[in-house]
C-alpha cells in the first residue's frame, strides 16, 4: 500500500446528521447521496458515526422501528480519526487494530475533511479485486 495517503483516496463527501435523525431518514440520506455512512452531531459537537449496516444490524435486526429510533440511539460513539497525510498502509493497520471499516480523515488542525473506507483503500490497491469489484456496485462498503 505504499505510494499513496489516505487524502489521495479518501471520500471528500461528508454528510452530518443531527442525532436526533430518525433511522428512515437517515437510510433515505444515503441512498440519495450514495454513502453507507453519516456522520453524527450533537449540537455542534461531533458524536460518532452511523453506517448503513449499523442501521441494518442494530436497529432492523433488533426490531426498532426506523420512523421513530433515532440515530443517537445507535451511533458508534468511538471516533477513530487519521490525519490526510497518513499512508494507505498506515489506515489499515488502523482498520485492523480496530476492526473497523471506515475511519475519518482530518487535516492537520484536526478539522474533519473526509471519510476513508476499506473499499477506497481497495480500489486504489487492486481496482480489479472482488472487493474493489464490490464497492463500485454499494455505497462505501
Amino acid at each position: 500500500m505504499a505510494g499513496f495517503r489516505v487524502g489521495d483516496v479518501m471520500t471528500r463527501q461528508v454528510v452530518y446528521l443531527p442525532a436526533e435523525t430518525t433511522l428512515d431518514e437517515a437510510a433515505r440520506v444515503m441512498k440519495e447521496a450514495d454513502i453507507g455512512d453519516v456522520v453524527v452531531t450533537d449540537g455542534a459537537t461531533l458524536a460518532g458515526l452511523v453506517t448503513d449496516r449499523d442501521i441494518v444490524v442494530r436497529a432492523v435486526a433488533e426490531c426498532s422501528d426506523p420512523k421513530v429510533t433515532t440515530i443517537g440511539s445507535i451511533t458508534t460513539r468511538e471516533v477513530v480519526m487519521i490525519e490526510q497525510n497518513a499512508s494507505a498502509g498506515e489506515a489499515a493497520a488502523l482498520m485492523r487494530e480496530r476492526g473497523i471499516r471506515r475511519i475519518l480523515v482530518c487535516d492537520a488542525e484536526r478539522k474533519l475533511v473526509g471519510i476513508v473506507s476499506l473499499g477506497d483503500l481497495a480500489m486504489q490497491l487492486d481496482p480489479t479485486s472482488a472487493l474493489s469489484e464490490i464497492t463500485e456496485h454499494a455505497p462505501n462498503y
